[in-house]
């Protein structure tokens, strides 16, 4: 396993409209983050926020290239970023014990916090596909050229890491800063990983190291 320390490239807020960052996600040129009774929409080159949806937003956010998925409490919703209609529901896998969510593929991909899991599901029936196993509490999760990483957050340890998605091996380590928790995690398919910030209300680009 690689393990280094993070490099914090650019925080964003605190936001003023959002009392925490709960799931991340990137739809090729803003930054969508939840913070709970909303999605917000962040220029990551400005940092101003452009826009939010009223929409209950607890957990994990994804977009498939055109729509956003995010999970509210036992529920995970597919919303049309346009007019922030809610197209469809369906169940969460976890019962209200989900975290983080990407889109990869074809499947929605969810973490499980306490279950320290990721489940493939599919996004139309919320049938299980996969599930992998980790030895860390999972937040955040995300897909970037075929590799997948997570957040981890327990206590005032948190990082993020690239895993085997065949085996749950960890891969990758990169550690954030004593105290600097990660909920939401998003890779930009680049260089840069955003990264929820839980309670503090920030977004935080980290750079993604290269193999």
């Amino acid at each position: 396993m690689k393990r280094s320390a993070a490099e914090i490239i650019r925080e964003y807020g605190p936001f003023e409209t959002a009392p925490r960052v709960n799931g991340v996600t990137f739809d090729g040129q803003h930054v969508w983050f939840a913070s709970g009774e909303k999605l917000h929409a962040l220029d990551p080159e400005t940092g101003s926020e452009l826009r939010t949806i009223d929409v209950a937003s607890h957990a994990g956010t994804a977009f498939d290239g055109r729509y956003l998925y995010q999970i509210a409490e036992d529920r995970i919703m597919k919303i049309d970023p346009q007019d922030g209609t809610v197209l469809s529901t369906i169940p969460a896998p976890g019962n209200g014990g989900d975290s983080g969510l990407a889109w990869c593929e074809g499947s929605l991909w969810v973490g499980q916090h306490r279950g320290r899991k990721i489940l493939e599901i599919d996004p139309e029936t919320g049938a299980l596909r996969r599930t992998i196993e980790s030895d860390r509490v999972v937040t955040g999760v995300t897909w970037v050229d075929g590799e997948l990483w997570h957040g981890t957050w327990d206590g005032d340890e948190s990082d993020v890491r690239r895993i085997d998605p065949a085996t749950g091996e960890v891969l990758v380590r990169l550690d954030m800063p004593e105290g600097v928790g990660v909920s939401g995690l998003e890779s930009d398919g680049k260089d840069r990983f955003f990264a929820g910030g839980g309670t503090r209300s920030v977004v935080r680009a980290v750079r993604r190291p290269r193999s």
